[in-house]
């Protein structure tokens, strides 16, 4: 047992190399309070800037007046998009996105203009002086009617559907048992602390050198050079610590308007969203709509799956396209099932944009194909863990996209592991274990428990053909009279412990205890996006590919019988770098959906136990378990942070987070009522991790940080719906879906 989790493997490399549990190098800052943030950068000749934003989601743009706000004191600039020096639009997958707004607004929040002044709130009162006449026209909300209603007017020119990934395998629809289904999931924010924020420093050379939490350096500036008119290399980024990130920093927010507002005044900008501003300025999680339909023999195994995903992308283009493709060849789940009929829809409309989040279109299917297991488990009379151990993939087995399994994944015997752990016994009586915890709600009446299931399986790394790749370089020099190793990737830190990592790397590779990692910037070659769970397999790899080039080097210095020092003091630093690919992927079918698709996939199971009170319709969670398989734990103590903290989003998904939104308009955009689980909303979560090496992946390891949240919120669900007999289709599951009359 390492920290109460449970690790499968007979030998664990003891110390802080690959294996060990080493410390966290920003833990004790973080805790303590003394990391500094990007909201912490700082300059003394610094101005601050703000944004405008419309307030409809819907308008054409008459005019915009930008006097009154240059005539107000300290102010320094005030730039609209006729301003932008270079090209007027960006996006991650399409071009789609303005700058700043052209002749109309998309969606409320967008940017219109920006401010710059000495002081953030002469910036911000000037920018409520800019006078913008708004033509307010109808906006497009309901995707459903975006995707298939010919007379529903056009986000953009060319269609209202951003992707259509069908999935077609077989031609048997037929089974004596069939269950149907119809499922939704509310729109989900990050809800990540640190606010979007970054210094933009203008240099000498009449370039640009920005300071700002991202996940992607070198996507982010590839996005912003076009727009400010420069060559790639003129804008240099550094990574500002990173206060959580989730998939939202994916998407540019204020780079390139921090960037645009100092090369205009020559001086530093910062820019710091406040938190209302932050659930405007970043894209959330795709809203689904979903209908099932499974047919099984009677015994419950699966013959067929009818599907249909709708995924409402907002009002720009983000990753949608490839949330889609991942809604779409995991949309039955890891479950054998030789037919199937499934599409998926990633539709434009005038709500608010939406894109990467941890999970990343798996989260939604899984929900949904996950309380069809449960359905079909009712109508078989079987357990809901036998109908899952029956249809339960395996290594060898033929996913829907007719990709092989071909690593091991013991599903049926994780099911079997978790459904076998004892049950938590009956909470005391008052408050806080009961539901309502402090608040004191209930003391026990109306009070009924619950269990309930969940099993999800996500790609890991990027897919559908994608360049996905990583450069590292490590250099090895004497520092006071000892060997010192230098690791430098642009990887983002944005909290999930890859500095520790790479710092683990290095000294298994080297056998040097003495390891520091770089600042990542884009000084050195792209190491991807920290998303897809992708860092560790990578990013790790490029570091252990360097790594083993200098080991090299210095075991051929050393030929001569030399000790490491005697060779570094006669032939100085050695330095590699090395570029690291996983191997190939495919994109799927347009018509089939087939194709290998994918590099990696992880499966995660989890069990829920709830209290729930049905005259309130108020939830406490009481435990939560999960069995999940990482190929090899590079750093236990992180990998249960990891799934715990995936357990945490999953929670909040099932129960509380969800972005209202009403006509385009977001009802609620502030940590007061878009609901977070806190402290007291976290159950004891028990974890059991499994140690089964995947052969294609550096060191074996499994990418391992969002599989616990595909898995939570159907686990959730189950046990609610177990609790109350009641269909719960939807969620999150508000009290007024669960109050008895």
């Amino acid at each position: 047992m390492v920290s109460g989790v449970e690790i499968r493997r007979e030998q664990r490399a003891p110390g802080t190399g690959v294996g060990g549990s080493a410390p966290r190098p920003d833990g004790t800052l973080k805790v303590t309070g003394e990391f500094a943030y990007s909201s912490d950068l700082y300059l003394s000749d610094m101005i601050w800037g703000v944004t405008l934003r419309s307030p409809h989601p819907s308008a054409w743009i008459r005019s915009v007046d930008i006097g009154p706000a240059l005539a107000m004191p300290g102010v320094l600039a005030v730039l609209t998009h006729e301003d932008v020096p270079g090209e007027r639009f960006y996006g991650l997958e399409r071009r789609d996105q303005p700058v700043l707004a052209v002749d109309q607004v998309r969606y409320q929040g967008e940017p219109v203009a920006l401010v710059a002044a000495d002081h953030p709130e002469s910036a911000r009162r000037a920018a409520a002086a800019i006078v913008v006449d708004y033509e307010v026209r109808e906006a497009v909300v309901d995707p459903r009617r975006a995707a298939f209603d010919p007379s529903c007017p056009a986000v953009h020119p060319g269609g209202n559907v951003v992707r259509h990934q069908p999935v077609r395998v077989g031609s048997d629809f037929e089974a004596p048992v069939v269950v149907t289904g119809e499922y939704e999931v509310g729109m989900q924010d990050q809800a990540f602390l640190g606010p979007e924020s970054g210094l933009a420093v203008p240099a000498e050379d009449g370039g640009v050198d920005l300071f700002v939490a991202t996940q992607w350096l070198h996507v982010d500036r590839d996005q912003i050079a076009p727009c400010l008119g420069l060559a790639p290399e003129r804008v240099r980024l550094t990574l500002a610590g990173v206060g959580g990130a989730f998939g939202a920093r994916e998407d540019l927010s204020m780079q390139i308007h921090a960037c645009m507002l100092a090369l205009r005044t020559g001086r530093p900008v910062k820019i710091v969203y406040n938190r209302e501003e932050s659930f405007f300025g970043h894209v959330h999680r795709h809203p689904a709509r979903m209908r099932y339909e499974h047919g099984a023999t009677a015994d419950g195994r699966l013959l067929y799956v009818r599907a249909e995903i709708l995924l409402d992308g907002g009002a720009y283009c983000s990753s949608s396209p490839a949330v889609v493709g991942n809604a779409a060849s995991l949309g039955v789940g890891p479950y054998e099932v030789a037919n199937v009929h499934l599409d998926a829809y990633g539709v434009y409309t005038n709500n608010p944009p939406c894109g990467a989040m941890r999970g990343f279109g798996a989260v939604q299917a899984c929900y949904a194909y996950e309380s069809q297991m449960d359905r079909l488990a009712e109508a078989c009379g079987i357990s809901p863990v036998e109908v899952r151990v029956r249809n339960a993939v395996s290594q060898g087995s033929r996913l829907a996209t007719g990709q092989v399994v071909d690593s091991p994944a013991p599903l049926a015997g994780m099911l079997r592991e978790l459904a076998a752990w004892p049950l938590p016994g009956a909470p005391e009586a008052g408050p806080p274990n009961m539901p309502g915890g402090v608040s004191q709600a209930t003391r026990g009446e109306g009070v009924r428990r619950g269990v309930g299931y969940g099993v999800g399986i996500k790609n890991i790394c990027f897919s559908e053909g994608f360049d996905d790749h990583s450069t590292a370089r490590v250099r090895v020099e004497l520092l006071g009279g000892e060997p010192h190793v230098l690791v430098h990737t642009a990887a983002a830190e944005v909290g999930q412990g890859l500095v520790t990592i790479q710092e683990q790397i290095a000294r298994t590779e080297l056998g040097i205890d003495r390891v520091t990692v770089a600042q990542a910037d884009t000084a050195v070659g792209s190491a991807g996006s920290s998303s897809a769970s992708r860092q560790s397999y990578v990013t790790g790899g490029a570091v252990k590919a360097a790594c083993e080039a200098v080991r090299e080097r210095l075991e051929t210095l050393r030929s001569g019988g030399l000790s490491l020092v005697e060779a570094l003091e006669s032939a100085g630093a050695v330095e590699e770098t090395r570029r690291y690919r996983h191997r190939p992927t495919f994109p799927m079918d347009p018509v089939t959906g087939q194709g290998d698709s994918h590099t990696q996939l992880a499966l995660c199971v989890h069990r829920a136990v709830v209290d729930v009170d049905v005259e309130l319709g108020l939830v406490k969670v009481v435990e939560l378990a999960a069995v999940q398989d990482v190929g090899r734990a590079l750093n236990p103590v992180a990998l249960e942070g990891q799934i715990h903290g995936g357990s945490a989003q999953g929670l909040g998904l099932a129960l509380m987070e969800e972005i209202q939104v009403s006509g385009g308009r977001v009802l609620n955009p502030s940590f007061t009522d878009y609901l977070i689980p806190t402290i007291l909303d976290m159950p004891p979560v028990r974890v059991s991790i499994l140690e089964n090496p995947d052969p294609h992946a550096p060191y074996g390891l499994r990418g391992a940080g969002e599989p616990p949240t595909l898995s939570s919120t159907p686990a959730v669900a189950a046990a609610v719906r177990a609790a109350t007999g009641l269909p719960l289709c939807r969620v999150p599951i508000r009290p007024h879906d669960i109050a008895l009359p």
